[in-house]
């Protein structure tokens, strides 16, 4: 093959080719090459504590999120990881056979590949292969729709394919500097189209400092506002759209599949005593999230950090709803999101509607296994069972900590009554025989100033 003359050029639409988007309907086989001895690696406190019959019906929906075709699913069982092509060698022969008889075009290992392997199962394969970071990047590609979301998975695929060059551009030969014998050797092609490729992140990166500052600008008329911030977060198809969905009547995409949703969506709600909350709406986690895509994502996520209440929403009738909350809590530590904050985060757990008899005892079990902390809050997202004492709970949590105070107002002031019930939470209301009213009400702390200045004999209370 010839070299291309324009080194940019070339890379720029080596970049946008089509055939980097894996095609709907593709017939895919999906492996998942597992260690073996799961019980030694769960006890010493090792890697994924998911069954793996779990994490493959995993890898298939999230191959089937994007259309893929998949034909059959394996698990392989792997006592060591081989450098050269991840399975052993018997293994990739008796897959060979498979994937040639059954004409499969893409074979998706649940698994981190180095491109060393990547490439040397392709060749043995004759077919294109992805890991498990590519197909969540095929997946994010395809579900973004902002600017922002778009932005944020470029970022990520790019730093993906700066170390997968070495794969594309075999076909490239090293190129001579200098002149005549005594010229040492130049920058090599992959060299340059990896600076290309950076130049380009470094682009993108600008960019998303400019959302990071809007978002900054956002959150700062918030507070001005101000409003509360409940943050909804939990693992991929737990139900936090179709939560989000009830709780705001908004029209957020919520489907049966993972990773429906990404670009993050905020809306007001209505609190019961009255007072408004901004509920945010962000991009489900996963086990094994790569890395890049936390980092791409941060911007997004720092609306979670300054939450005033996490929502971490679980699916409960998932077989390993105890697993996926760990990856959650993981990604959560990462984000700086650790036991300090517990007491402004709320698990709710979603999906009461399927639940049979023996789903109902896990559950029982798993409340009492959380003893004296606070308790979860059943619901059902789809039925809308349990969103009362939910909304009740977000309350209560934002109210702890804020003041109570006792205000006593003659029936002239109607103009002060108005502007209680519109900027704090009525928990009591008392009307004397002569039309005085006695109110207890809970408030914000940015405005004790501004009740101080139109109510100088409030009193302060126990709650």
């Amino acid at each position: 093959m010839t070299e291309p003359k324009n080194r940019k050029g070339a890379l720029a639409a080596h970049l946008n080719e089509p055939e980097k988007t894996v095609a709907s309907g593709t017939a895919t086989f999906v492996v998942g090459p597992y260690p073996a001895r799961k019980a030694r690696v769960r006890e010493e406190g090792g890697a994924n504590l998911r069954d793996p019959q779990a994490r493959l019906d995993e890898a298939v929906g999230l191959a089937r999120a994007i259309d893929l075709d998949v034909v059959e699913a394996f698990i392989v069982t792997l006592d060591d990881v081989r450098p050269s092509t991840y399975l052993g060698k018997g293994k990739v022969e008796e897959l060979t056979g498979a994937i040639k008889a059954s004409h499969i075009g893409l074979v998706v290992m649940d698994c981190a590949l180095s491109p060393v392997q990547q490439r040397n199962l392709e060749r043995a394969w004759g077919c294109k292969v992805i890991d498990r970071t590519g197909l969540i990047l095929e997946i994010f590609g395809r579900r973004a729709r902002t600017r922002e979301g778009a932005l944020q998975v470029e970022l990520a695929h790019l730093a993906y394919q700066k170390s997968r060059l070495v794969r594309s551009w075999t076909h490239l030969e090293r190129q001579r500097g200098g002149f005549g014998f005594l010229g040492g050797p130049g920058e090599t092609q992959i060299e340059a189209d990896r600076r290309i490729i950076q130049e380009r992140m470094t682009r993108i990166e600008r960019d998303l400092e400019q959302v990071k500052r809007t978002r900054s600008l956002h959150r700062a008329s918030r507070r001005r506002v101000p409003y509360p911030v409940i943050a909804l977060v939990g693992y991929t198809n737990a139900g936090k759209s179709t939560l989000f969905n009830r709780l705001t009547t908004a029209s957020v995409m919520a489907e049966d599949m993972l990773f429906a949703t990404l670009d993050p969506t905020a809306r007001a709600i209505t609190l019961p005593h009255g007072e408004k909350a901004i509920l945010s709406d962000t991009v489900g986690f996963i086990s094994d999230l790569p890395t890049m895509l936390v980092a791409a994502f941060r911007a997004t996520l720092e609306d979670v950090v300054e939450a005033d209440v996490l929502l971490h929403v679980r699916d409960v009738s998932h077989e390993d709803t105890e697993a996926q909350a760990a990856d959650v809590e993981t990604i959560l530590r990462e984000l700086g999101i650790d036991e300090t904050r517990q007491r402004s985060l709320i698990e709710v757990w979603n999906k009461a509607d399927l639940l049979d008899e023996a789903g109902r005892e896990r559950l029982a079990a798993l409340a009492v296994r959380k003893g004296e902390g606070p308790q979860p809050v059943l619901v059902s997202a789809q039925t809308g069972y349990g969103i009362d004492a939910l909304l009740a709970e977000i309350e209560a949590r934002i109210a702890a900590g804020r003041p109570v105070y006792r205000v006593d107002l003659a029936p002239t002031e109607g103009a002060t009554l108005n502007w209680l019930y519109e900027e704090a939470e009525i928990l009591r209301r008392e009307e004397g025989e002569d039309g005085h009213i006695a109110l207890t009400i809970r408030l914000s702390p940015d405005k004790e100033a501004r009740l101080t200045r139109r109510c100088p004999g409030a009193r302060r209370v126990a709650a």
